[in-house]
């Protein structure tokens, strides 16, 4: 083993940025993630132990249930570090628990869209924590502004629906949420941000009522989509979409995604359904590491069969000194007849590099698809990228 120290050149810092994507689809107040519907297991009805279109945080207890395996759970053991979950408040730490007592968690952690609607009037706690960030936005498109000519988010009717930053990694990609709205499988509405300013604009179908209107806005970083265009997007009929019989609606964009999590009640809607599609991004810090292996180095090797078979390896003791006995090194350089050999070369193969920290503890292995041959009068490159 040799180790060799990457110099300022060998080591390059950069940021790769990813877009994955995204596509919900919400029917019957169930949401299918990826067109993907549920998967039956062994112990549970839905793997990964979650309903459809949620997305499991670590992905723990996937097929497993208390009564057949026991779920594993997170566990703290309440000592002189003060250490708790973060849903622990100080009150409680101190208080309902003693030292020496196991505080628990659980899991699975699952997380899911949600949608919130508000009538008139209504109070609107979660829309009004977001007031000074659609302010701070209102350089980009005055539909942003919480209270303004274009209507009053605190007190209009409103579709409020949150997207956990699990779906899409730092920020939502601009300009790339669409929404559909579907009748019995006809297209109704569209909603699309054209410009990339955060305004949703109805894009479709053409002629409909209400195309070219700006039908809500996307907090773009915050994970939230804001509807308020309260026109039909059909005439003449009316739907249950509060759950209420007395009380009919005409589909529009405030009732759009009606069963996302909203406590609607399945069967209430048969005819609608509605399809959700955007680009996430995650900026993923790279690590692109050169690592050179000279001519005339990381050419002698430890490893046994480095060496000739068969030498004598007892070193000789006696009054004067402790002597080891020389070990010829095996030929292994390529000759086409078997006698004579080919000219001795010193030859290793080089099949992993070992990073290490400055104190020499080793962090990661590269290891090569096929072992690299490396002589004397050869020198090599190899480009390592670490992912973090």
């Amino acid at each position: 083993m040799s180790y060799k120290k990457f110099n300022q050149n060998d080591v390059i810092y950069n940021t790769l940025k990813t877009h994955p994507k995204v596509s919900l689809a919400i029917y019957d107040s169930v949401i299918y993630k990826s067109n993907q519907g549920e998967v039956s297991g062994a112990f549970v009805a839905s793997v990964p132990n979650a309903p459809p279109g949620n997305v499991s945080a670590y992905e723990l207890n996937v097929d497993r249930t208390a009564a057949a395996t026991g779920l594993i759970y997170p566990f703290i053991t309440k000592n002189g570090t003060l250490t708790a979950f973060k849903t622990v408040s100080t009150t409680a730490y101190n208080t309902d628990f003693q030292y020496g007592d196991v505080i628990t968690g659980s899991y699975p952690l699952t997380s899911s869209i949600k949608r919130e609607y508000y009538q008139q009037g209504e109070a609107r706690p979660h829309v009004a924590a977001l007031k000074n960030t659609l302010n701070y936005y209102k350089y980009l498109s005055p539909h942003y502004a919480y209270n303004s000519s274009l209507g009053d988010k605190s007190d209009d009717r409103l579709n409020l629906i949150s997207i956990p930053s699990v779906f899409y990694g730092s920020a939502i990609k601009k300009g790339t949420v669409d929404l559909k709205f579907y009748i019995s499988g006809s297209l109704i509405g569209r909603l699309q941000d054209t410009r990339q300013n955060g305004d949703l604009i109805q894009t479709g179908p053409s002629g409909s009522t209400g195309s070219g209107s700006v039908a809500g806005s996307v907090l773009y970083k915050e994970g939230f989509l804001i509807l308020t265009g309260s026109w039909p997007l059909e005439t003449g009929i009316g739907r249950n979409y509060l759950d209420d019989i007395s009380n009919f609606q005409t589909s529009s964009w405030l009732f759009y995604g009606v069963g996302a999590n909203d406590g609607s009640t399945p069967g209430i809607i048969p005819s609608s359904s509605y399809e959700m599609d955007f680009l996430g991004q995650n900026n993923v810090p790279v690590v692109t590491l050169f690592a050179h292996a000279e001519r005339g180095e990381f050419n002698h090797s430890n490893n046994p069969t480095y060496v000739e078979y068969g030498q004598n390896k007892n070193p000789s003791t006696g009054s004067l000194g402790y002597v080891e006995p020389e070990q010829q090194i095996k030929n292994t350089t390529y000759s086409p007849y078997p006698d004579p050999t080919g000219s001795f070369q010193k030859t290793t193969y080089i099949s992993k590099i070992g990073i290490y920290d400055e104190n020499k503890n080793l962090i990661g292995i590269a290891t090569v698809a096929k072992p690299v041959k490396k002589t004397e009068n050869q020198q090599y490159t190899f480009k390592l990228k670490v992912d973090f």
